[in-house]
Parts: structure tokens; sequence; C-alpha cells
């Protein structure tokens, strides 16, 4: 199995790489991030490295030729990428909408096309979203709504895509609440209190 994982560089993603270096079906894992992207440092003993391809993008707006071509042939991806809603009021709210949104779109798109006809099963992509995410966009969320209601329009819009491929595509969404590292007591003490 040939896995992408967007945002390569970040947290999530870094274990989600970790796990898949680890996982003997998982035959390729492309990393795909704007800086070169090494293996994490804490791989199990049977973890295989050199699964692992890092995929410079430099727009994530208009994907590359050479990136299509390392990309092709995919069978499934974990989209990570996002600005977090921590993070968000430290960007313009165009800028956080074109990387949670406008990105997850244009990389989908181009990874579905650019694997087209090469796998005779259906292409998975799960997109990680966010607890707050709301699809009903009558709705008016109490926290960050603006936020929210975007990510929600962007998971309705994933799951549309799939469902405009059905047969050649399934899409998930997975909606993580606060993610934090191991071991950080101060850390969990104030999300067991959120």
């Amino acid at each position: 199995m040939k896995l992408i994982v967007s945002g390569a560089s970040g947290f999530v993603a870094t274990e989600v790489i970790r796990q898949s270096l680890n996982n003997p079906s998982i035959t390729t894992v492309v990393a795909l991030a704007r800086r070169r992207i090494s293996a994490p440092g804490n791989l199990p003993p049977d973890a295989d490295a050199s699964k692992l391809r890092s995929v410079v993008v430099d727009d994530l707006d208009q994907y590359s030729e050479d990136v299509k071509r390392q990309v092709a042939g995919a069978d499934a991806c974990i989209w990570t990428l996002a600005i977090t809603p921590s993070k968000s009021r430290s960007f313009p709210w165009e800028e956080v909408k074109r990387v949670c949104h406008d990105y997850t779109m244009t990389g989908l798109e181009t990874i579905f096309h650019a694997r087209a006809g090469d796998k005779p099963s259906p292409f998975r992509f799960l997109y990680i979203s966010g607890v707050a995410a709301e699809r009903d966009q009558t709705k008016k969320p109490r926290f960050m709504a603006q936020y929210s209601l975007m990510r929600g329009e962007t998971e309705n819009q994933v799951l549309a895509f799939a469902s405009a491929h059905k047969g050649d595509m399934e899409a998930s969404v997975a909606k993580p609440g606060l993610i934090l590292p191991p071991g950080n007591i101060l850390a969990w003490l104030r999300a067991t209190l959120l």
C-alpha cells in the first residue's frame, strides 16, 4: 500500500508516519510538506525507514508535474495539513481558509486525478478535521464560529467529492479533540479542565 501523509512536519503527521513505517502492509509512505522530512527518531525496532519518501511541495495551490508523478498510484491519503484553532488567530483569515480549506481540496483533487486508472481498488482519503467543525452551515457555533463553519464546509466538500467519484474513492473524516504530546502533565491537566 502506498500512503500519502500531508502536513508531514506536524505533530499528528509525525506520529502517523512513525506508525506507518512500522506497518508491514504499507510499502511506501509519501510525506508531503513544504520542507524535507526525515524518519522520526523514535521508530520501533521493526520499522522500515527506507519506505519513507519525502516530497517537498513548494506551492500547495498548484502541484508541479514532479510532485504529481511522486503521488501517482497512491492507495490512500491521511490529510493532516491545517492551521489549528489555537494558532489561527495569529494569521489573517484568508490565509487560514486557504491552508485549511483550499489546500485540502486542491490536494485531494490532485492526488485523486494523479492516481486515476492506476488501481482497481478505491482511493481512500482520511481528512483530519476537528471536534468543533460544524457541517450544518445554518448553525452558529459558540466557539470560533467562522473557523468551525469553514472546517465543517471542508468536510462537506471532501465527502461530496468522494460521493461524486463513488466506486473510485472513499472518504472519511476524523474529528479529534485536543491532542497532546505524551508525558506533559500540565497540558493534560489543562485539557482535562477544558
